[in-house]
């Protein structure tokens, strides 16, 4: 098997706006997904591709995803907040609410979601799906144009290197 030079790593927590940015990726990958299976279904019910699909998606927003918010709200925000007032503390109070927000919206999906795995109800309503998603994309956008670049500027090595091991911890590695 050839190896691709140009393949791209994923960060690790020495970088922890790298591993921040990177989730984001596959937090997009999983919005994608839940797409398809929302328009999968009313053909194909809760076939095997419908049951996997629904399994990942609940397994990423419900330990992952998770994680992520904690990386921000425990990590990332409160330092960018200090190290950048008042502006940083109003970003950072704008992004937790969203956070706020954005898991009711998935509890609301998440029901539907766990009965399209246990067989049952193979539903997902075009508008919980698409205001989850279209609300998930534009958080990630405002992290992406106004907190990274920010905290890049704003951090030191060592305060980054803080967050990277917190978050570490987080996952117990």
């Amino acid at each position: 098997m050839a190896i691709d030079p140009f393949a791209q790593t994923a960060p690790n927590f020495d970088d922890p706006l790298g591993v921040l940015r990177a989730c984001h990726r596959r937090i997009e990958r999983q919005l994608a997904t839940l797409r398809r299976l929302r328009k999968h279904l009313p053909a194909h019910h809760a076939d095997n591709d419908a049951r996997s699909a629904a399994a990942a998606i609940l397994r990423y927003f419900d330990s992952a995803a998770r994680n992520h918010h904690a990386d921000e709200e425990l990590s990332l925000f409160p330092r960018l907040a200090a190290a950048w007032p008042p502006e940083g503390g109003k970003l950072a109070a704008t992004l937790a609410s969203e956070h706020i927000e954005l898991d009711r919206r998935w509890f609301r999906l998440r029901p539907l979601l766990a009965a399209i795995v246990g067989r049952g109800n193979a539903y997902l309503p075009v508008k919980e799906v698409e205001d989850f998603c279209a609300a998930y994309e534009a958080h990630i956008g405002r992290e992406e144009a106004q907190v990274l670049p920010r905290a890049r500027a704003v951090l030191d090595a060592a305060t980054l290197a803080t967050i990277g091991a917190e978050m570490a911890e987080r996952r117990d590695l």
